[in-house]
């Protein structure tokens, strides 16, 4: 963004009656500049009333100027311009003119996207004023902020992989389409979301507490990729407007679209596979304003492996008088996919069944999974003249979820029947949520009460309700008859947080950055299943467990940041957050044990070139948990067992050396261990326990790299051709697997190009390039696959296969 420059200007002339009796002033002017560069506004911000506030106006009304650009495309834009009106010291009888300060004739290179951009010109200061999003300042050596030149380097077919882009992260959709992402950050195996924090737009969350199919259960396959401006990544929890589910840290979705007008675009491929995409983004509105709509099916790469996913999205940003910005996004989402589930690798390597497979059992065939969403959410936010910005968000969501899996092939015996069994471990979960939530902030205006000390102040307050009703049955295919009821509760949770955040800068070098947090949990659990009676038992009651809970959760967050150079910077963090319980395993008037997270991280920041050509960062970190969660695959969903610690170091590296090439360079390396033993159950009372046991599932080594070369051919006067190729490597160490087993390291290669002229633009994709044949999920437990009546207890190794090559071909239009 280029603020916008003076191309004529008029002088403003002395009011008579003021010069003669010896009178002076200083008259602030708001001047809006059109995109046709002619001033549309003008209003007077600090005056002392007529004739000087006439005078500034009625002169600032004649200037013209080169319009604010974003990229190529004028924008509108807000400026501040004084004028000082003086008397001359000698002779006293002759007035003097003083002519308003022009904005520079070249400014620097704005990093986008900010909001204010101040210039000294001769000792006067001229504010422009961009509307747009702000770069949040770091709050530890890993808080990243990816741009679209990031994310679009490398292959990508939906909003998952585009994480794939953050140091450290790995992400796989082991269970199939219309499943959320199963995703590995620093030592944890957040499944589906259960350790990170997933918003859009900074507030809106994509996380569902107390979810049937894991805690903070996420799909983010409602999000079109061709949306997503940038992503911010907070590894860790040091922010205190970080809340629920920030174990690991948070990703939050910024999206927008910088290229305007209308694009088309359609792509056929490997397995049958065809989607198509229509994007409208007004050529006069801010990049935030788009409509967007997706449809995607494949056959699948193996069998019972086809899915259909439909998703429409719409932001509108609007601008208020008194400098109200408003934001509406609205979501729709619906996804459906047969599964083909887990096969044992024994079977696999005895040729009983193939690698990409589906077992011929009709309770294997049958797996399914369907997704729905509904979002809408309203923001507000106004920056006043003196600094001080004031942000309000609504959000109303609407979440549906039926999954039917079996891991364990024909094990279960069912609970209200006990004769009933060997009929497959069919699992049928339903979750149906509507959630309703807002924030609202306040930051005062900045205040400097010394030369060397200067602060910002913030508040908020957070809240989310949500209704929750789930089921989880035993089914028999192929007519999906219930033999058995496991779950079938309604619960009602409300989130109230609230935090003080502080940015103090302490001279030129050092800045500290903190404060607080507490959230309140309350629950309310109508368990119609709960206090179940045998049948060997006397009936003495009716079933059901209706119970309430309330806890708390609260931490300090601190970043200090001291910058050693110009180019590099250096931070120390700390900070305390939580996971917040899965409500049916409260009891009644249980304080709600939420997991304690503590989290520190020290590391470095660095930036080279006039331009940020090269930028680097360096850390080491510890996270613990006071209780973590694990995967059972026998009952299909999440386990406590006990607390955990991970140790690490993440290295991160990218390099713009010039116009037309990119490349990003990560590494972390991690050691996650189990602390105490897993907490005593039933089934198990004596859980075995090694001191300094590793995490299963867990990989010690994430590698990432991305390149990007994007040449521009040009043949005489013909409109250059544009090109583009991109190069995404994965690398994932061997994994440790329950009962002393682990996987196999993996390593993929993905790879893309592209070419447009004109409006028209071919590119081809290919996944998995070489091919590479590897396991999207691993595990190690019991299961009976058609094997004798009495199965072996000898848990075995399960594999859920992952794509082999896929190609895509897309062809896009651009109107």
């Amino acid at each position: 963004m280029t603020p916008p420059e003076v191309v004529t200007k008029v002088d403003a002339t002395y009011p008579e009656a003021a010069r003669a009796a010896g009178q002076q002033a200083e008259v602030v002017v708001v001047v809006i500049v059109g995109v046709d560069g002619t001033v549309t506004e003008a209003s007077v911000a600090e005056g002392t009333g007529p004739p000087f506030d006439e005078a500034a106006v009625a002169a600032v009304r004649q200037w013209r100027f080169k319009p604010a650009h974003r990229g190529a495309e004028a924008i509108p834009s807000r400026i501040r311009i004084p004028f000082r009106f003086a008397l001359p010291p000698a002779p006293p009888s002759l007035p003097k003119v003083v002519s308003p300060p022009s904005p520079p004739p070249a400014p620097a290179r704005a990093s986008p996207p900010q909001e204010r951009d101040a210039r000294d010109v001769d000792g006067d200061i001229v504010d422009v004023t961009v509307h747009g999003r702000r770069t949040p300042p770091p709050r530890a050596s890993s808080d990243f902020v990816l741009d679209r030149e990031v994310l679009a380097a490398a292959p990508h077919q939906n909003a998952g992989d585009l994480l794939l882009r953050a140091p450290g992260v790995y992400v796989s959709q082991f269970e199939g389409e219309a499943v959320g992402h199963e995703i590995f950050l620093r030592g944890f195996d957040a499944e589906h979301g259960q350790d990170m924090e997933l918003t859009v737009g900074g507030v809106v969350p994509i996380n569902q507490p107390s979810h049937i199919h894991g805690q903070g259960y996420a799909d983010l396959g409602f999000i079109i990729p061709e949306t997503v401006r940038s992503l911010r990544v907070t590894e860790g929890v040091y922010d205190p407007r970080q809340g629920d589910f920030a174990v690991a840290g948070s990703v939050d979705f910024d999206l927008a679209v910088a290229e305007r007008g209308t694009r088309l675009k359609s792509s056929w491929g490997s397995f049958g596979t065809y989607r198509a995409m229509a994007l409208f983004a007004p050529h006069d509105d801010p990049d935030e304003t788009f409509g967007a709509a997706s449809f995607r099916k494949s056959e699948g790469y193996g069998m019972n492996r086809g899915s259909q996913t439909a998703s429409a999205m719409g932001q509108l940003v609007f601008y208020w008088p008194h400098g109200w910005k408003g934001s509406l996004l609205a979501a729709a989402y619906g996804a459906r996919a047969n599964l083909a589930g887990v096969v044992r690798r024994d079977d696999v390597e005895a040729g009983r069944v193939g690698f990409y497979d589906s077992y011929p059992d009709p309770n294997a065939t049958a797996q399914s999974a369907l997704a729905g969403r509904v979002q809408l959410s309203l923001g507000l936010e106004r920056l006043a003249d003196d600094g001080s910005r004031t942000s309000a968000t609504a959000f109303l969501l609407l979440n549906e979820f039926r999954l039917r899996e079996n891991f364990t092939g024909s094990l279960q015996r069912s609970r209200e029947m006990p004769d009933w069994v060997g009929r497959g471990d069919l699992i049928e979960e339903f979750n149906q949520a509507m959630t309703v939530g807002g924030r609202v902030t306040h930051q005062r205006a900045p205040w400097s009460p010394r030369s060397w000390l200067r602060g910002v102040l913030e508040v908020g307050l957070a809240f989310r309700g949500d209704f929750i009703e789930q089921t989880q049955n035993l089914i028999k295919a192929p007519q999906n008859e219930t033999w058995d009821h496991r779950v079938d509760a309604t619960v009602r949770g409300l989130d109230i947080g609230s935090y003080i955040d502080a940015d103090v800068r302490l001279g030129s070098r050092v800045q500290l950055r903190g404060g607080f947090r507490a959230d309140a949990l309350v629950y309310d659990i109508d368990d119609r299943l709960g206090n179940f009676i045998p049948l060997f038992q006397r009936q003495s009651h009716f079933p059901g467990f209706r119970r309430t809970a309330l806890g708390f959760a609260s931490g300090p967050r601190a970043t200090l940041e001291v910058r050693a150079t110009r180019w590099l910077s250096a931070l120390a963090a700390y900070g305390e957050g939580y996971r917040s319980p899965q409500a049916r395993q409260l009891e009644e008037g249980e304080r709600a044990p939420y997991t304690k997270v503590r989290s520190m991280e020290v590391g470095v920041r660095g930036r080279l070139g006039s331009r940020d050509q090269l930028t680097f960062t360096g850390a080491a970190f510890s996270t613990a948990l006071s209780e973590d969660l694990a995967f059972d695959p026998q009952e299909g969903t999440l386990v406590r067992i006990g607390p955990t610690t991970r140790r690490g170091l993440v290295g991160q590296v990218t390099a713009r050396p010039g116009r037309y090439f990119l490349a990003s360079l990560s590494a972390t390396g991690v050691r996650a261990t189990l602390d105490a033993p897993p907490p005593p159950t039933t089934a198990n009372p004596t859980p075995a326990y090694r001191a300094g046991e590793l995490l299963p599932y867990v990989p010690p080594l994430v590698m990432r790299a991305d390149l990007a070369v994007t040449p521009e051919i040009r043949f005489g006067e013909w409109s250059p051709l544009h090109a583009r190729a991109g190069l995404g490597l994965t690398h994932l160490s061997s994994r440790p697997l329950p009962y002393g087993q682990h996987s196999d390291p993996t390593t993929l290669v993905d790879l893309s190009a592209a070419i447009r002229w004109r409006f028209v633009e071919a590119a081809v994709e290919a996944s998995n390039l070489f091919d590479t044949r590897y396991a999207a999920g691993e595990f190690s437990f019991v299961s009976n696959w058609g094997r004798p009546d009495i199965p072996s207890l000898v848990p075995a190794r399960h594999i859920s296969a992952a794509p082999p090559r896929t190609i895509l071909v897309t062809i896009t239009v651009s109107l």
